[in-house]
């Protein structure tokens, strides 16, 4: 049970660090426009994905109880 409300934390976590990297353009180095915006993209879309599966597993094991 810990493990999905860590995920969920995690999720949040990749969120925030993709829009730091399309804002800031910063990710251990200068990126350019084109590359900040696809791997800020894809970190936004992994943590949703994160918390979509944390929220599922959560109400299954509620479900089971």
């Amino acid at each position: 049970m810990m493990f999905n409300w860590l995920s969920l934390v995690t999720g949040l976590f990749y969120i925030v660090l993709g829009i730091v990297v399309i804002v800031f353009k910063f990710f251990f180095t200068v990126l350019e426009p084109a590359v900040a915006y696809a791997l800020g993209a894809v970190l936004v879309i992994y943590g949703v994905f994160r918390i979509y599966r944390a929220i599922s597993r959560i109400k299954k094991s509620r479900n089971e109880e």
